[in-house]
């Protein structure tokens, strides 16, 4: 459980669209909207958490094999998500040009939902990250509901905590350099915990 929290914690707070969208609508619209951003990209994580408990849980009660194939996979999909942080060179266009005001724009709530659970990125990253954590088939369903629940804790902390620091330290947070160093810190720890996965055996199967 440490483990997932430490991975949780740094993948949430690496910079990404949901960054991006958040850091826009606070700057433009002001902090309830940044908040209203961060309860709605936590609404979607939990609604990726049900669809991936429901399916992966009844997968793993039919075929383990599947189950450990999905799991090698995953551990290749981190490989290549760290790879990719850390040869990154800047920030993120779309964090950094936000400046300019918007017109009044749609609920800031249903947009961080919507852009969160329509997004295959997110899907694809949940159906390969969670079962990572999986050592015991007996309490999968358990395990899932916990640690997708943990994940939308720390996103909900982290962005709110986020759009009160773009009141204070904003210039330094959405500095190319700070970006840079959580992209490569990411890749790092997203890097060795694939490596490890690739080389451990599961439990779970």
């Amino acid at each position: 459980m440490l483990t997932f929290l430490v991975m949780t914690i740094f993948v949430v707070m690496s910079p990404g669209l949901d960054t991006a969208l958040i850091t826009k609508r606070t700057i433009s619209n002001g902090a309830r909207d940044g908040f209203q951003m961060a309860l709605g990209f936590t609404a979607g994580s939990l609604i990726h958490t049900i669809a991936v408990t429901i399916g992966l849980s009844a997968l793993l009660m039919q075929s383990a094999l599947a189950f450990g194939i999905i799991k090698w996979v995953g551990a290749v999909y981190l490989i290549y998500l760290g790879v990719k942080a850390l040869l990154a060179k800047k920030a993120i266009p779309t964090v950094a040009t936000t400046t300019a005001p918007t017109k009044k724009q749609h609920s800031a709530f249903l947009e961080a939902f919507l852009s969160n659970v329509l997004n295959p990125k997110v899907i694809v990253f949940f159906l390969t990250f969670l079962p990572q954590f999986i050592t015991d088939d007996r309490h999968a369903t358990r395990d899932f509901l916990l640690m997708g629940s943990t994940y939308a804790v720390c996103t909900v902390i982290w962005f709110s905590l986020y759009v009160i620091c773009l009141y204070y330290i904003r210039e330094w947070l959405l500095s190319p350099t700070v970006q840079l160093w959580m992209e490569r810190a990411t890749g790092v720890v997203l890097i060795g915990f694939g490596l490890k996965l690739l080389f451990t055996k599961s439990k779970a199967v």
